[in-house]
């Protein structure tokens, strides 16, 4: 059984200021609960090392990630494996008048008892996590780094 799930988020930024939160491998890992800690992978990847409090995993897992189709600022998709499961995730991003709509897109597959349950569980939280840590950054970087312009209200 694979675990997918898809969510559309509206954030008030621009697609090229979404886009330099989402396609930084180091952004997507660290908003990951289990994603204890991450390095730098061959041919340009990113080695995740996760802890999944499941029984039969006593150790933590590395997961080799990299992106696997680039389309700034439309699109990211990345893929990842390990002897424990394989993960995808794809991050597509649209103009709105408003900023813009980033709709994510995950899927994980199990190799050990116990994993894909893990994520049914978690991944909508995973989600959330992403979804706080974007959030955050458009804030630090204040709304004239990446609010769509707004028409002036008139003075009366």
């Amino acid at each position: 059984m694979t675990v997918q799930l898809s969510r559309a988020i509206e954030v008030p930024a621009t697609p090229e200021r979404v886009w330099e939160f989402i396609a930084d491998p180091d952004n997507r890992a660290a908003a990951i609960s289990v994603v204890t800690d991450w390095e730098p992978g061959p041919e340009g990847g990113t080695i995740w090392h996760v802890q999944l409090p499941i029984p039969l995993i006593n150790r933590t897992i590395q997961v080799e990630t990299r992106d696997r189709e680039r389309e700034r600022p439309k699109r990211v998709s990345f893929g990842g494996t390990s002897k424990v499961f394989r993960v995808q995730g794809e991050h597509e991003l649209e103009p709105t008048a408003t900023g813009t709509r980033l709709t994510n897109r995950f899927s994980v597959d199990g190799k050990v008892p116990g994993v894909e349950s893990f994520f049914q569980r978690r991944l909508d939280g995973e989600l959330d996590n992403l979804e706080r840590a974007l959030r955050q950054s458009i804030a630090e970087d204040g709304p004239e780094d990446g609010t769509p312009d707004e028409e002036p209200m008139d003075e009366e």
